[in-house]
């Protein structure tokens, strides 16, 4: 019999949470080099003008994790990696959109019924 082990890692953030330059490559399990190139290319945007001001939103935070997995598991280029998350973004505002409308027609349809 084989057994597998399958590991969940998460991080739970507050939106308003910052971590510095230095949290953030802990966070992500990244270098220093790598999240530098991510500012440099726009994919991050911290508050501060150079690495030791950063400040790093939570929306930053995950983004930035999200990023360094698709480079890892799907081994992208930061281009690459730049259009996937422009495209996981979008998708997440059009599903939020659906949800809303979904729900506006299920009211819709409750006070027509009532």
């Amino acid at each position: 019999m084989v057994h597998t082990e399958t590991g969940i890692e998460g991080v739970l953030m507050d939106e308003r949470l910052t971590v510095s330059f230095d949290e953030l490559t802990r966070l992500c399990h990244s270098s220093a080099r790598v999240v530098e190139l991510m500012v440099t290319e726009g994919l991050l945007r911290p508050e501060g003008h150079q690495p030791g001001e950063w400040r790093f939103s939570g929306i930053q935070i995950r983004r930035a994790r999200r990023a360094v997995r698709l480079q890892r598991d799907l081994d992208l280029n930061l281009a690459g990696t730049a259009l996937a998350l422009d495209l996981l973004d979008e998708l997440e505002a059009l599903r939020k959109r659906l949800r809303l409308l979904e729900h506006q027609l299920g009211n819709h349809r409750a006070a027509e019924s009532g």
